[in-house]
């Protein structure tokens, strides 16, 4: 865990990346299976990971992205996309999964299946894909985790354009939305302000409060 930590202090949002260098398919296949395996609400996983190596893609991203010159000169991008909408078809396709994949059907987690399918789908679709990013968000954290795990920078990428990068990447005819964006690189040696800054945060008593 201490090991962990130390990686966690070394990772910075990275403001320049060293377009010449690669981050390596199998660290990206782990940060990938990492976001995969990590926790949603219900287990119904309302998003998709986009990765774009397509550099004409990613330049069509630039200027509706504040002309952040990372999602060009990392590597991968990583486009974080929830569903536009809970539909009955979503629900009941991620609990027939579970049920196929272990094999039996438990009468509590069809009573659960039924509860979701009578609040879900008769929601407004836009509360619906608010519920949906803020899961996309936890899928974030875990990839700045193992990314810094497997020592790749990246940076998390708020200011953007969802419209321009649903038209760019053809998200919309797939019921996504985008909601944040990840460029995976490595740091360049010079030219980037913030990298030797010692990393800075609030105090553990300013920011955790226990009740024993």
């Amino acid at each position: 865990m201490s090991d962990l930590l130390e990686k966690l202090n070394w990772r910075y949002a990275t403001k320049k990346m060293n377009p010449n260098k690669e981050v390596e398919q199998e660290k990206v296949d782990r940060i990938l299976e990492a976001v995969r395996l990590t926790a949603t609400s219900s287990g119904l996983q309302p998003y998709e990971v986009i990765v774009v190596t397509n550099k004409a893609l990613r330049e069509q991203i630039v200027p509706h992205a504040w002309n952040q010159a990372q999602i060009t000169d990392g590597s991968h991008l990583l486009v974080f996309a929830a569903w536009d909408n809970y539909t009955e078809e979503r629900i009941n396709t991620m609990f027939d999964l579970v049920n196929d994949e272990r094999g039996f059907t438990n009468e509590g987690w069809e009573n659960y299946r039924q509860m979701l399918l009578s609040t879900y789908p008769p929601r407004d679709a836009e509360t619906n894909y608010q519920h949906a990013a803020r899961q996309a968000y936890i899928g974030l954290g875990t990839a700045l985790i193992a990314a810094a795990e497997e020592g790749v920078d990246s940076t998390p990428m708020e200011g953007f354009d969802p419209a321009k990068v649903d038209e760019i990447l053809g998200l919309s005819e797939r019921g996504l939305r985008s909601v944040i964006l990840l460029p995976l690189g490595y740091r360049a040696d010079e030219g980037d302000w913030l990298k030797d800054l010692k990393k800075v945060r609030r105090a553990k008593q300013d920011f955790i409060t226990e009740m024993n």
